[in-house]
């Protein structure tokens, strides 16, 4: 698709919408500056003695909602801190009772994501201990996309802090997780 220059009005609605945001590295082209009247002549900034703010560190830092530190990584069927021995043999068993199970065959991606994230609420508003995700295994080698992106979603900052554990159903069936939450206190 080719590119096309913004309009006055769009360029000005960019930059109302970019100006409190602070890129992730240094842009490889500068950004084209609005036409400039022959008339109005742009200086420099003047160097001040005045302090430089401090440098925000990792802590000050706002935080993304829907990021996780690495650390708390949800890997399905692996061991989460918080989870002593007896549930985890009874969850990785199958033998903790499943309390509702969400089965998102034939949905498409954006809808069974949305469905996801509605369900995980609901689970929790009505103290759910432990829920069925019902993926299906899908076509092809890597399997079907909801299957695929299902870790990455239950790793969303709203979702993640819900969750104890996540394992397979059955050691033979990738196509179904069963999530143990965490209790509502």
């Amino acid at each position: 698709m080719a590119r096309r220059s913004l309009g006055d009005d769009e360029a000005t609605l960019w930059r109302m919408v970019m100006h409190d945001v602070t890129p992730l590295r240094k842009p490889l082209v500068r950004p084209v500056s609005p036409s400039k009247s022959p008339s109005v002549r742009h200086e420099p900034p003047k160097k001040s003695n005045a302090r430089a703010e401090p440098v925000k560190t990792l802590k000050d830092r706002v935080v993304d909602p829907v990021s996780v530190p690495k650390k708390h990584h949800l890997v399905i069927g692996g061991r989460t801190p918080g989870l002593d021995n007896t549930q985890w043999r009874r969850l990785s068993r199958g033998d903790i009772r499943v309390d509702a199970r969400l089965d998102l065959h034939g949905y498409y991606v954006q809808d069974a994501f949305d469905e996801l994230v509605h369900f995980m609420h609901r689970a929790r508003s009505f103290h759910w201990r432990c829920v069925e995700i019902v993926t299906g295994l899908g076509s092809g080698n890597r399997g079907g996309t909801i299957r695929r992106e299902l870790p990455a979603w239950l790793q969303r900052g709203d979702i993640r802090p819900m969750i104890l554990a996540v394992v397979h159903t059955h050691h033979a069936n990738q196509g179904a997780v069963r999530i143990l939450l965490k209790k509502v206190r």
